[in-house]
């Protein structure tokens, strides 16, 4: 269809319907103009805020432009898709010091493939209106600034606890961006924040991560600590972690957004292998080919075997003092990896246990 018979403001309409069609909750679209975020990343980036997460400082200015990641982008199309299992007692798991909490979006399946997915089904919709057009879709999986963009289109304001948040759903959702180089009519930017005096998200942080208001020293960050970094964990950051052995949901649970976060409609994030009520002693008997079966299709898998025992090891060292505590962590005395080993070791040490 040329260019000219295309009716641009019936089409964006026409997108968000098949959006939702597809199981997003809610679609918008902007400019791809982040000028005003590359100084702020920039300056984060120099104070080593990333720790590890060398990609973060890898793509030049291709995170804040998205015209030199994809040439010839001209809008982005972002969408947000809820992610809360119903009744997974947030806050009673995080007080038991012997049950595995793990953050409430790594419960079920790994949201990266079943976003993509559906992106590219709301792009081949499009095609079918249209005819060919350029796109390229992305799911957390490469330098995007997507909350800066979800902001920009409309879908909420970026909170003092650096996630976006939405008055009518919270922020347990997941975002995902179309970069395309259709002419599609922009919507409004969320141009005012609510976060007000409220620090609660701040003041909540087990390791004390937030070095201010959106400035997040992801070093400290438990969900840093359990998934991203791949050596040791520093020793004065682990009795503060509890028992959150992948990643970390308390900025989200205290903000008071969140009481209008609604359960997913999607199967896909159901819990399974009943991660949502399993205790620690039962996951750190897992064989590696136990934690391959078991976390085949979900976001824990990339952890691997060896980081995912030392994330155990050290609930397991701030768990109740037990029988079956200890004798879990002496059966790992030995293990082939020192990484795991150091972590065993200092969990016995917390139950007075010494070699």
């Amino acid at each position: 269809m040329p260019e000219t018979a295309i009716d641009y403001a019936e089409l964006a309409e026409r997108i968000r319907g098949f959006a939702e069609e597809l199981g997003f909750q809610q679609t918008g679209i902007s400019q791809p103009d982040l000028a005003e975020h590359e100084a702020w990343l920039d300056a984060w980036l120099r104070e080593g805020y990333h720790g590890e997460m060398e990609w973060m400082a890898s793509h030049g200015s291709k995170r804040t432009r998205p015209a030199e990641l994809v040439p010839g982008t001209q809008r982005v199309i972002s969408v947000r898709m809820d992610y809360l299992p119903a009744d997974t007692d947030m806050v009673r798991r995080l007080g038991q010091p012997d049950s595995a909490y793990v953050s409430r979006y790594a419960l079920g399946r790994d949201y990266h493939k079943l976003m993509r997915k559906r992106l590219q089904q709301l792009a081949e919709r499009i095609q079918g209106l249209i005819g060919p057009f350029g796109f390229r879709a992305f799911v957390d999986s490469a330098p995007v600034m997507e909350r800066a963009l979800a902001s920009r289109s409309g879908l909420g304001w970026v909170g003092k606890n650096s996630m976006l948040i939405n008055r009518q759903a919270g922020s347990f959702f997941f975002l995902g961006e179309l970069y395309t180089d259709l002419p599609l009519p922009t919507d409004e930017p969320y141009q005012q924040e609510h976060c007000g005096r409220c620090t609660a998200c701040l003041d909540k942080c087990p390791t004390d991560a937030f070095v201010g208001d959106r400035v997040l020293d992801a070093r400290r960050c438990i969900s840093y600590l359990t998934i991203e970094l791949k050596g040791s964990i520093p020793d004065e950051l682990r009795s503060k972690m509890g028992n959150r052995v992948f990643g970390c949901d308390d900025c989200q649970l205290v903000c008071p957004w969140n009481r209008f976060a609604r359960p997913t409609t999607e199967p896909d994030f159901s819990p399974r292998h009943e991660l949502d009520q399993a205790d620690l002693v039962e996951l750190f008997r897992w064989d590696e080919a136990s934690f391959l079966r078991n976390t085949e299709g979900s976001p824990i898998r990339r952890i691997g075997f060896e980081r995912w025992l030392r994330n155990l090891a050290v609930g397991l060292g701030n768990a109740s003092t037990s029988i079956p505590v200890v004798e879990a962590l002496k059966s790992r005395r030995d293990h082939p990896s020192e990484l795991v080993r150091e972590h065993v070791q200092w969990a016995l040490e917390r139950h007075g246990e010494h070699q």
